[in-house]
């Protein structure tokens, strides 16, 4: 056959075969993934499986830009107004059913190194917790927040890059910092968002 060789043991060499062993070496050189398997042994990963949804399927109109937060999947996607910016980024969900509101709101305020209040009813949970954190390191909401029209939810960042892909709020949807500081600047006061 036009195309086709035979290596020095005798196996068939095709240009098909020596393009995707290019592919794999150049993707996934050798080196890279030794040292991540060492360095990931023992390693506890979170885990999520990514449902893409379609925004006309939650959304009459793309009006101010659209947010979709899957709270089964830990998945938030975001949809411009124009449709020419989609993202997706994994996302932390609150720990049980009944501290997850969902339905629809709208990103009220936002802010850049938001402090952080914990709630009356997380303070009842937990009287330990400081009544008070300002902007910094410590602070549970991260870097950024988009607060909500409903009282007491936000999506944030968080300094605990642990709790994304799991179920680890007391009620909020968290991002990596770096991406909700992209998202915050994707995003405006009255964008539509929607938890399922």
């Amino acid at each position: 056959m036009a195309g086709m060789k035979r290596s020095k043991e005798g196996k068939v060499v095709t240009r098909r075969g020596v393009i995707a062993a290019f592919a794999a070496t150049t993707l996934f050189p050798a080196p890279a993934v030794w040292a991540q398997s060492t360095a990931t042994e023992g390693t506890r990963r979170n885990v999520s499986s990514f449902r893409v949804a379609k925004w006309q399927d939650h959304f009459d109109t793309l009006k101010n830009g659209v947010i979709l937060s899957d709270t089964q999947s830990k998945v938030l996607q975001y949809w411009s107004e124009d449709e020419s910016v989609y993202r997706m980024y994994p996302t932390s969900v609150p720990l049980t059913e009944d501290l997850t509101r969902l339905g629809y709101t709208t990103v009220t305020r936002k802010v850049e190194g938001p402090s952080w209040r914990p709630t009356p009813a997380m303070k009842e949970r937990n009287p330990a917790w400081p009544d008070y954190v300002g902007p910094g390191p410590e602070n549970p909401l991260g870097t950024h927040a988009l607060y909500l029209s409903w009282q007491y939810y936000r999506i944030h960042g968080t300094n605990d890059t642990r709790k994304i892909g799991r179920r680890s709020s007391n009620g909020c949807i968290g991002l990596y910092n770096e991406q909700i500081a992209e998202l915050f600047e994707l995003a405006t006061v009255g964008t539509q968002v929607k938890l399922i």
